[in-house]
């Protein structure tokens, strides 16, 4: 049975969804020509923005090639909160 994703790892997701749609804006890309430099596919794209989806390392890796950042820019951080 699968368990729930936690909400911190929910969180976590939109913040990086978040980030990524802003760095393409500010970048002056569309979604579609982002895409299509990325070679993701819209929906994919459109679901990591939105923090549905977790992207892949290569995912990222793509994105922050076309963005002409290192990954670091994404401010991803794989620690749980304390408790």
């Amino acid at each position: 049975m699968p368990r729930d994703t936690p909400d911190w790892i929910i969180e976590r997701r939109r913040d990086l969804g978040e980030r990524i749609a802003d760095l393409r804006a500010a970048a002056h890309y569309d979604q579609i020509s982002f895409c299509e430099a990325t070679g993701l596919s819209r929906r994919h794209l459109q679901r990591i923005e939105s923090g549905e989806a977790d992207p892949r390392y290569g995912d990222l890796l793509r994105i922050a090639a076309v963005l002409n950042q290192e990954l670091s820019v994404f401010g991803v951080t794989g620690t749980p909160p304390t408790r």
